[in-house]
């Protein structure tokens, strides 16, 4: 349960796409900047280290079989993915511990060794005031041409954890249309739900929104930036994007929620910011009198719903 009213941070910027020690040194910028402004939840979003692919469907031929350029882009990729837990997580932890701020970051995920060596995800990583990291959830499926970068994941990271701020959940992109992790999350007791999106459009909107009326928890949607100028030297874009170099693919469209559903504050597009609101931990409970699909709105008589075992352990 929330202790008291919070100030959170959405942080709406572009990466230094395929540039893992720049995107580490600007994470760690713009969270200083974040706490400094009073917030002790600092978010970032899907795939902010080091960069949401958006080349897999915005150059011709990059889906096809055995494309080179392709190919040469998801060697660099690779290259500037964290292996986890490893150096970079440990700064970002001591970053958080420094701060005394909770810290949610997409991240691609490198696996070196062990089950799935050779692979990459798409994880979001939660990170507590003390510095330890709390939760690594993998995406646990990737959305159309994103298979042909990522690993499918578990169930490890579907789960709520409990922080000094209160108790925080998070998804990544269209998770949010699986009804099944979606109960899971509502079941565990969630105060906070973190929803990691590349950009934050309309119908990702209404996910959003309907997330935070239905489990009726605060929703922190975030997005990134992207522009067509920061797709990969060999995978040209289309010839109307290449007219406009400067124009965004992913445009961000960061917001928050309330537990009724309503915007706390507006998306946001185009536009590098940090976004700041006081969530006020007495409108869960508002809310939770007329819905509370994890209680007093549950039919346990009639349903029943559990979660296999399927940990990395």
């Amino acid at each position: 349960m929330m202790p008291g009213p919070l100030q959170v941070a959405l942080v709406q910027a572009s990466p230094v796409h395929v540039n893992l020690e720049a995107s580490l040194d600007k994470v760690e910028s713009l969270t200083r900047d974040a706490a400094a402004l009073g917030s002790r939840l600092v978010v970032f979003g899907e795939t902010f280290i080091t960069g949401y692919p958006a080349w897999i469907d915005s150059s011709p031929g990059a889906a096809l079989w055995d494309h080179a350029a392709t190919k040469e882009a998801y060697a660099q990729l690779r290259r500037n993915s964290p292996v986890i837990p490893g150096p970079e997580t440990d700064r970002l932890g001591a970053l958080a511990r420094e701060l005394q701020i909770v810290l949610v970051i997409g991240a691609h995920e490198r696996v070196d060794s062990g089950p799935g060596a050779g692979t990459l995800y798409n994880a979001l990583l939660t990170f507590g005031t003390n510095g330890a990291l709390l939760n690594h959830h993998r995406k646990l499926v990737p959305t159309y041409t994103e298979r042909l970068l990522w690993g499918q994941g578990d169930a490890d990271g579907v789960k709520v954890v409990e922080t000094e701020i209160g108790r925080l959940s998070g998804l990544i992109c269209w998770e949010h249309w699986m009804p099944m992790p979606r109960q899971a999350l509502h079941s565990f007791g969630e105060d906070i739900h973190i929803a990691a999106w590349p950009t934050v459009h309309e119908m990702l909107q209404i996910a959003s929104r309907h997330y935070a009326f239905e489990g009726r928890c605060y929703v922190l949607a975030v997005g990134t930036l992207m522009k067509v100028s920061d797709l990969p030297a060999g995978l040209p874009p289309t010839d109307d994007l290449a007219r406009t170099p400067g124009a965004f693919l992913v445009r961000g469209g960061s917001c928050i929620i309330g537990p009724d559903g309503k915007f706390i504050t507006q998306p946001l597009f185009e536009e590098e910011r940090i976004i700041t609101a006081t969530l006020d931990p007495l409108a869960i409970d508002r809310e939770r009198m007329t819905l509370d699909v994890a209680g007093h709105y549950a039919r346990p008589d009639l349903f029943e719903w559990n979660m296999k075992d399927n940990s990395r352990d």
